[in-house]
């Protein structure tokens, strides 16, 4: 056996188990769930194979009246769904760009302490972490009672079951997926560029603007969209934090299959979301391509 001829057999054996995976776990579900939001709800749930294009019209408005009704209810959904996403994204970026360039100017000692503080939630259930969220928010909770005792607040707020308490619980649980890539980037981060760049006169407003920023936005594009695509689709979170009160598309996909049992729909609303996903992840391999490129021509 020749040496290629090696190299493709240890490629295969090395591929093919992630491969058989991925085919079986995530490929063919994926094609399953694109073939039932084509097909007619049945009756009494499941569906019948019959070509059924209107799961979709009843979303985005081109339902055929004579079998669905178009509701802007669930296109209000959507949008919401990708507000609340795309505000947790800004916060979490807020709060981790900051801290992720304190941490990676500290001793190892101390940074890899602060790295493990980091990651410190994925040791304990999701579910009691909300919930004592639930505890922190309800009107007779901590924050409340604080606010009642110092005679800030006469009466208590309503926290709990708002937007607000979802994108505080977002931002909870998605912190270590937006520090790790920024603190990545800032580690890799040329600090020489940077003194070169405030020794010839740039302040450090523009030493920001036109040195770091630029050079730790690969961290920030893939913490976003790390960010982003679990939060547009999260059930669990909305569910704890938001109630009856707030509906997101991970909770409406979720009451779909299991409460509704209309299957066709729900994989549309699943399909619509794998959509979005699909075009941030190409556009973000598209400003990447172009940036390496454009790195490549610099250098």
């Amino acid at each position: 056996m020749n040496i290629a001829a090696r190299r493709r057999l240890q490629l295969g054996l090395l591929l093919g188990p992630v491969t058989l995976f991925l085919l079986v776990f995530f490929l063919i579900p994926l094609g399953i769930m694109v073939v039932t939001s084509f097909l007619t709800p049945g009756l009494y749930g499941g569906v019948e194979w019959s070509f059924y294009p209107d799961n979709f019209g009843r979303i985005l408005g081109f339902a055929n009246p004579e079998f669905e009704e178009y509701d802007p209810v669930y296109i209000g959904i959507f949008l919401r769904s990708i507000r609340i996403a795309a505000m947790t994204v800004g916060a979490t970026l807020l709060v981790c760009y900051p801290a992720a360039f304190y941490i990676s100017r500290l001793p190892d000692r101390w940074k890899n302490f602060c790295l493990f503080l980091i990651t410190l939630p994925f040791f304990s259930s999701l579910i009691v972490r909300l919930f004592v969220w639930v505890m922190i928010l309800r009107p007779t909770g901590l924050v409340n009672n604080a606010l009642m005792a110092t005679g800030v607040i006469s009466a208590p707020l309503e926290m709990i079951y708002t937007d607000g308490a979802i994108i505080l619980g977002m931002v909870y649980v998605f912190i270590p997926f937006m520090f790790m890539p920024i603190y990545a980037s800032i580690e890799k981060l040329d600090w020489r560029l940077v003194q070169a760049s405030l020794d010839l006169g740039a302040g450090p407003i523009r030493t920001f603007l036109r040195i770091i920023l630029p050079l730790t936005a690969p961290g920030i594009a893939g913490g976003s969209i790390i960010v982003f695509i679990p939060a547009l689709g999260n059930f669990v979170v909305p569910a704890v934090l938001g109630g009856a009160k707030v509906m997101m598309l991970g909770n409406l996909i979720e009451g779909q299959f299991l409460s509704a049992r209309n299957w066709p729909f729900g994989s549309a609303l699943a399909m619509m979301v794998m959509a979005v996903m699909l075009v941030l992840l190409l556009v973000y391999v598209i400003l990447s391509g172009r940036r390496n490129a454009s790195a490549a021509l610099t250098a």
